[in-house]
């Protein structure tokens, strides 16, 4: 039998933008101290919702959020099935995290392997009062016991399939795309 890829839209660049807005309108409802909230945004396209986040939080309150960002390429327990050769960036958490109220941001949850490793990292630097998870898409599959208290959107999805984000800053194009694997009927 033969495959086929097919690309189905999920959010479009309006959409995007509409959910990180709910989003932060969702953070000012639910966080009681702005003044302990940091984002960090977890590398690559978390870092760049987090600043929008940050920049949506600021338009609405008036108040400048501290944001960082963390890579967690060390920090993954399946670091030798993904890639032989793994670019290391450098974490970028120029404030002190003891006593703070973290908010990782990252694109996409899937396994909950990439927010173990992230929550492994920010404790490298010190204690925070309390660590949430937002993600702008939740697939499911779990393999480890973690869940997002900030989802954007939940898409069900095949562990065969792959969810894309694409931002702006990184991609040049703004969009979610969900590829599913179709095997075609032999003739």
């Amino acid at each position: 039998m033969a495959a086929t890829r097919e690309i189905v839209q999920l959010m479009t660049a309006s959409e995007i933008d509409r959910t990180l807005v709910r989003l932060a309108h969702e953070i000012l409802e639910r966080v009681p101290d702005l003044q302990r909230l940091a984002l960090i945004g977890i590398h690559r396209r978390g870092v760049p919702l987090a600043r929008r986040l940050a920049e949506k939080i600021r338009a609405i309150e008036g108040h400048e959020l501290d944001v960082g960002s963390v890579d967690v390429t060390r920090y993954r327990d399946d670091l030798s099935v993904r890639d032989a050769q793994p670019v290391v960036h450098q974490a970028d958490i120029p404030f002190d995290v003891t006593g703070r109220h973290i908010m990782l941001v990252d694109d996409v949850l899937f396994t909950g392997r990439t927010a173990r490793a992230a929550m492994n990292a920010v404790f490298d630097r010190g204690r925070p009062a309390r660590v949430d998870l937002l993600v702008l898409i939740d697939r499911g599959h779990r393999e480890l016991p973690i869940e997002a208290g900030y989802v954007g959107r939940k898409v069900p999805t095949r562990r065969d399939e792959q969810v894309q984000v694409r931002l702006m800053e990184i991609d040049g194009e703004e969009r979610v795309t969900l590829e599913l694997f179709r095997e075609l009927p032999s003739r």
